[in-house]
């Protein structure tokens, strides 16, 4: 084991795996100031190879992830926008910013395999949520007909698109922009009326802020609005103004919009449609009917177009979610679980090896 140990590398597994220093340290046997030092940028001990075999078999990593002297993308936690920060932990919040840095890694292979779309997705900072919706709408062609599917929205539109399949509600989803290219990671999750609220979510958080805002409130709030008015518009609610509106005419019309019957009332109201007797009625019969929570004859969850024709491509290659794991040195859960792939394949399934050359052959072009 020649190669030099990559400190960001074990930071990055260690989060992931969401372990403190002190839990990583019981299953490799050191210290947790040790483990702490080795983390560490400009370490001066560099571990020898069993203590790397340790950490790689504790965390589930391949030995060659730690041994890769590049350095890592970093996601700067500024520049990311949460959705529903306020209940997240600090562990979930750190393994997700992980989730984006290894996201990143992918899209770096991916790009250097294949002409992906170039970004689309202009910068609206300064405009109220409202008209925003209004003007991306009108740049993108959209009218007011209802959205097909946001996924493949976002994605016509240059933005990288991964899921996630953390083992927790605090991540609903996330963005940043790296340098200009937008990402959205949603979580799998959810159903598929509020992971199409969560995409529109993001999107509104990459053109309201790009480049980082101060997390918060004032930000969360306008993001929602631009959700709200970019699924709903205005003009496509006023024609039900002054109708008599029951929760079966809700659970009817949401299918219209794709969202949930909760996001439906909501914006209602928000644009006059409802009366506020008519709001706080549906408010409280949804309730009952339990659509805070979940929702009835929902929409299944939409998914990357983009990813699954890359991974057709690579597959005709010869190289399947396997094989891709191991070139890019990463356990097949990280892989599965960001491209969309999950419950298909276990972590186990995996064997840690070295990295495989790709073979050389023509790029694509992913178009829509």
């Amino acid at each position: 084991m020649s190669a030099k140990f990559n400190p960001s590398r074990l930071r990055l597994a260690r989060v992931r795996r969401q372990l403190t220093f002190k839990s990583l340290s019981d299953r490799v046997g050191m210290s947790a100031r040790m483990v702490s030092e080795y983390e560490k940028e400009y370490c001066k001990v560099t571990p020898p190879p069993e203590t790397i075999e340790a950490f790689a078999h504790a965390l589930n990593y391949p030995v060659e992830f730690f041994l890769v002297p590049e350095p890592i993308e970093t996601v700067s936690k500024e520049t990311v926008s949460f959705r529903s920060l306020k209940r997240m932990r600090a562990a979930s919040e750190h393994a997700a910013i992980g989730a984006g840095q290894i996201g990143v890694m992918i899209n770096d292979y991916f790009d250097s395999r294949f002409s992906l779309i170039p970004n689309n997705i202009p910068d609206f900072r300064g405009v109220e949520p409202e008209a925003a919706a209004e003007g991306l709408r009108a740049e993108w062609g959209l009218g007011t007909f209802s959205i097909g599917n946001m996924i493949h929205l976002l994605e016509k539109h240059g933005a990288r698109v991964f899921s996630l399949t953390e083992n927790t509600y605090d991540v609903d989803a996330f963005s940043f922009w790296k340098g200009d290219v937008p990402y959205v990671f949603l979580n799998t999750q959810k159903s598929g009326e509020r992971s199409r609220f969560d995409a529109a979510h993001e999107l509104g958080h990459l053109i309201l802020h790009k480049h980082g805002v101060s997390q918060g409130k004032d930000a969360e709030c306008e993001a929602d609005k631009f959700a709200a008015n970019f699924l709903m518009p205005k003009a496509t609610l006023l024609p039900y103004k002054g109708k008599t509106i029951t929760i079966d005419g809700v659970l009817s019309l949401k299918l219209n919009w794709k969202v949930s019957a909760m996001a439906l009332i909501v914006q209602m109201k928000n644009v006059g449609v409802l009366s506020d007797w008519q709001y706080k009625s549906l408010i409280i019969t949804a309730g009952k009917f339990g659509l805070r929570s979940r929702e009835i004859n929902g929409i299944e969850r939409e998914q990357s177009i983009v990813i699954e024709k890359i991974l057709s491509a690579l597959e005709s290659e010869g190289i399947s979610l396997h094989k891709l794991a191991e070139e890019l040195l990463l356990p097949l859960d990280e892989i599965s679980g960001l491209l969309f792939k999950f419950g298909v394949v276990r972590n186990n399934d995996m064997p840690f090896g070295g990295s495989a050359s790709a073979s050389k052959v023509p790029h694509l072009r992913l178009v829509q």
